[in-house]
């Protein structure tokens, strides 16, 4: 038998870079608008919101970037929390290694920080994550996209977020995203305000389709009362998150007694959180974000999962700045989506940090250069940067 040898493909890039560096960014960002969930406010024009920025630095002084929100009214993680996981835990997993090699660092990073019955530290992980694949597909020469799988289509329509707000201010703010292809209407769990709620944008829409998200605010008979109240409204496409995350036994309840489909946000994190929630029959649809993920690949995961048992695909961000908002069109532009994403950070923050997104009538387009294939202001980043008191030792 003869030996079997193997050489590089002619024309393969060679990787030689290693990771040099791991810095962390704090940094406040303001909002164009007042925004606020059935869980409390995100953020308003005189209230700033935290955006860790990751940038990882290889040898050859090529860079990524990555970055991740921090709102623990949302998720457990704070900026302090997800900077010293980062910091401490995460960059000596990464400083020597090579920056292709994503899967092999959360290996690493899951056998340290053990992700239990969930994920474990999914925002600081989908942070460096993002900041690895852009950095990967800069070393090859390759937009992350292709990284992934390649992206099936090359543009993603948007979906407006309206937020918790009164009547005369979500009637502006439908008008004002006329040019989006759909509505995330938020709701309170106040029936009354909820269901009037509904009726003005379903009033301004257009007969776009509306998505309602109480963010874990109601109970289930409270559901059944609000969703009688709005029986006639048109175009309702589904419920998301009705009751708290926790609640498995109730979101299930939900599901037997509405005929509005009921989508999964806060009460499944990981590929295995909703291989439960499939098996326990507790929803038509899933919302899939890179943020509770723990990153680009691992949100592939649950897209899988979500396709083997029948769920369809709902897009979301957490407010993204622009590095999150690229990353994300990377990763849906390979999945077939049930609505238009909602990756809402263009349309409600004041700064994105970033250079080369396009977005034109409501849609789109995925970046097809090298990484994220987007330009990051640095100097502004460092320039807004805020020290972090959070007790630990350089």
């Amino acid at each position: 038998m003869s030996a079997v040898q193997t050489a590089p493909r002619a024309g393969a890039p060679r990787v030689s870079s290693r990771i040099a560096a791991v810095e962390v960014f704090a940094v406040p960002v303001p909002f164009k608008h007042r925004f606020v969930l059935g869980s409390g406010s995100v953020g308003s024009a005189h209230q700033d919101g935290d955006v860790l920025f990751v940038r990882i630095t290889a040898d050859d002084g090529q860079v990524g970037w990555g970055e991740q929100r921090a709102l623990p009214s949302w998720s457990h993680e704070t900026i302090e929390t997800m900077a010293v996981i980062v910091r401490r835990y995460l960059a000596p997993l990464l400083i020597g290694t090579d920056p292709t090699q994503v899967e092999a660092f959360h290996r690493r990073a899951s056998a340290l920080l053990s992700p239990s019955v969930s994920s474990g530290f999914p925002f600081a992980r989908a942070a460096v994550d993002i900041a690895l694949h852009d950095l990967a597909g800069r070393v090859l020469g390759l937009p992350v996209h292709a990284l992934l799988g390649g992206s099936t289509r090359t543009e993603l329509p948007l979906c407006s977020a309206i937020g918790v707000d009164p009547l005369g201010v979500i009637r502006d703010r439908v008008l004002e995203s006329s040019a989006m292809h759909a509505f995330k209407v938020k709701i309170s769990g106040d029936i009354d305000a909820d269901a009037a709620a509904v009726r003005t944008v379903a009033d301004h829409a257009g007969g776009k389709p509306i998505w309602l998200d109480a963010n874990q605010s109601y109970r289930p008979s409270a559901v059944r009362q609000l969703l009688e109240r709005i029986e006639d409204v048109p175009h309702l496409y589904c419920l998301e998150q009705p009751v708290p995350s926790v609640d498995w036994g109730g979101m299930r309840r939900v599901r037997e007694m509405v005929d509005l489909p009921i989508a999964i946000d806060e009460g499944s994190f990981s590929s295995a959180d909703l291989a439960r929630s499939a098996t326990l029959d507790l929803a038509d649809l899933v919302v899939v974000k890179v943020c509770k993920s723990g990153g680009l690949r691992a949100a592939q995961r649950t897209v899988a999962v979500a396709e083997a048992h029948g769920l369809e695909v709902l897009a979301s961000g957490l407010t993204d700045c622009g590095i999150g908002f690229a990353a994300a069109l990377h990763l849906f532009s390979l999945v077939d989506l049930a609505l238009p994403a909602e990756l809402n950070g263009p349309e409600l923050l004041a700064e994105l940090f970033v250079d080369g997104l396009q977005i034109t009538d409501g849609v789109a387009q995925v970046p097809n250069g090298p990484g994220l294939g987007i330009e990051v202001d640095e100097d502004r980043i460092r320039a807004l940067a805020r020290p972090l008191n959070y007790g630990e030792q350089d």
